[in-house]
């Protein structure tokens, strides 16, 4: 499918068929592809917990208000991120560069960046999450099948449920299979002028 088709044809569908059991090799499509998704320092902070088990299932529906598509899905992933990970043995973004001065410039520039700053240590790591979403969500557009991004849910509760270490956060859940019934029409965009700006915002 063409990438421009895909991003018009995607939308968040909720009704799954529940019997549909997604291939192994299927699973492992989306799985790698969604670690080809950009990181800033190819940090690769982004941690995907594929819930199966049909009893924690149900215990995170209980946790998302009962929302149908959890227990559904042909694929439930939890997308988390690991806040520290500039810090743990950062020297492996970049084992692939055959240049050792670069290596070490970019782990010094890594820490540099993050160091005591919590909150960008954060905001990458929700960044990092949303652009491996969009990832599984275009490539279900690919592979023939529909997903839906979810935040209706209680993280801590399922951060507990999942066993989330405290140095990690959960950003959303991304649920995919195969729909049974078409998503809601588009509701509405904003205007063009209102989201777009050459150069810089209005003035006053």
């Amino acid at each position: 499918m063409n990438v421009l088709d895909a991003i018009q044809q995607r939308r968040a569908v909720k009704h799954f068929d529940a019997a549909h059991v997604m291939p192994a090799e299927i699973e492992q499509q989306f799985l790698n592809a969604a670690r080809l998704a950009p990181t800033s320092f190819n940090i690769q902070h982004w941690r995907f917990v594929l819930v199966k088990d049909p009893s924690l299932r149900q215990h995170v529906r209980q946790a998302a208000w009962n929302q149908a598509q959890i227990t559904d899905a042909s694929l439930l992933i939890v997308l988390c991120a690991d806040v520290q990970a500039w810090q743990k043995q950062p020297e492996r973004y970049w084992q692939e560069l055959p240049d050792v001065a670069t290596r070490e410039l970019m782990v010094n520039m890594l820490q540099d960046f993050y160091r005591d700053r919590e909150w960008l240590q954060r905001d990458e790591a929700m960044r990092s999450v949303g652009l491996a979403a969009q990832t599984l969500m275009l490539t279900a557009q690919e592979l023939g099948y529909a997903a839906c991004p979810m935040i209706g849910f209680d993280a801590e509760a399922v951060g507990q449920l999942i066993r989330l270490p405290e140095d990690h956060v959960v950003g959303m859940i991304v649920t995919i299979g195969k729909p049974t019934q078409a998503a809601y029409p588009r509701s509405g965009s904003l205007p063009y002028d209102e989201v777009v700006f050459d150069n810089q915002f209005p003035a006053g």
